[in-house]
């Protein structure tokens, strides 16, 4: 009998990635492609589809092989229904994803929240597989939190739960992409790291290796930030440690609400900077946490990465298909 496989896609702000997976193989193959921001939520349909047929190719895999497609959406999702309620970093409002993808690709959709996604992956194949009790935090483009409360995933009673870059921290703060000012995500995302090295280099005029960057208007990704910190670039390391520090602080703040075994930092910036980042966070951690709070509460870098989401789909298949991939 053909080997079985799924097909799982994360959509975040900078990239749709697609790899093909089971979890006697791990991933075989991957396809990527930058997210376009500003397009319509069909287009962001199309892009998914044609990714999809594209990742399948490269693996070589016979349709019957693939069980479902399972997508990651960097905001609040109905995974039973399939709908978006709203994706603020690709401006995705209320909008029926799952029907209109199922119109273009050939196997069963499933979607959820990336960061629920991530948490998944992390408990069922990585850092998390003994925690009872864990949050994932996602920080990238945005930041977002997965609960694992009782070994399962926690969405809420309106499916919005994590939704931890939305904690208002400041509300004189920069405004955020849902709308609102001084969220958490406004404050300490990568997306709020860069904003605030290239405000340093352009209206401040303080040097950094990334002034090139800055001036051709490309894209600084966390490699371009790890590089800076390796060249002891100040403006870079200010900014990183900045981040750090308020992830620490509310994290600190959260966890005296719900007491955690485990807390772990996920995503392309915690693989780039991690080494640099976490000892900031656990310090910041220490400081805002009530003593009997912290003593059993760990705080971990995922090693699965970016790929956290993608084997979070096979979780996500067991779940709602009943079918181990």
């Amino acid at each position: 009998m053909a080997e079985k496989f799924i097909v799982s896609i994360d959509m975040g702000g900078t990239k749709i990635l697609a790899s093909i997976i089971n979890s006697k193989n791990g991933i075989i193959a991957r396809e990527k492609i930058s997210t376009a921001i500003g397009k319509s939520a069909k287009e962001y349909v199309l892009d998914i589809a044609m990714v999809y047929e594209k990742v399948i190719q490269k693996a070589g895999l016979k349709d019957n092989q693939i069980v479902a497609l399972c997508l990651g959406i960097p905001g609040s999702v109905n995974p039973y229904k399939g709908t978006i309620g709203i994706a603020p970093n690709l401006g995705l409002k209320n909008f029926d994803i799952k029907s209109n993808l199922e119109k273009l690709v050939k196997h069963k959709v499933l979607i959820e929240n990336d960061v629920n996604l991530a948490a998944l992956g992390i408990k069922e194949f990585g850092v998390g597989k003994n925690a009872k009790n864990m949050l994932a935090v996602a920080i990238g483009t945005g930041i977002g939190g997965g609960i694992i409360i009782n070994e399962k995933i926690y969405r809420g009673s309106n499916f919005i739960a994590g939704e931890i870059g939305h904690i208002v921290i400041d509300k004189d703060g920069p405004i955020c992409g849902c709308g609102k000012k001084g969220c958490f995500e406004a404050i300490a995302s990568r997306t709020a790291i860069v904003r605030n090295i290239i405000s340093d280099v352009k209206k401040l005029k303080k040097k950094s290796i990334l002034e090139k960057q800055i001036k051709a208007g490309e894209r600084i990704k966390s490699k371009s930030l790890l590089n800076a910190i390796e060249n002891n670039d100040k403006v870079v390391i200010k900014r990183i440690n900045e981040s750090a520090e308020t992830v620490g602080r509310t994290l600190g703040s959260i966890n005296n609400l719900m007491n955690f075994d485990l807390i772990v930092l996920a995503g392309g910036l915690m693989e780039a900077v991690g080494k640099h980042y976490l000892p900031i966070v656990k310090q910041s951690f220490k400081e805002t946490s009530l003593k009997e709070s912290i003593k059993t509460t760990k705080i971990v870098l995922s090693k699965l990465a970016d790929d956290a989401a993608i084997y979070g789909g096979l979780a996500l298949t067991k779940e709602f298909l009943g079918i181990d991939v």
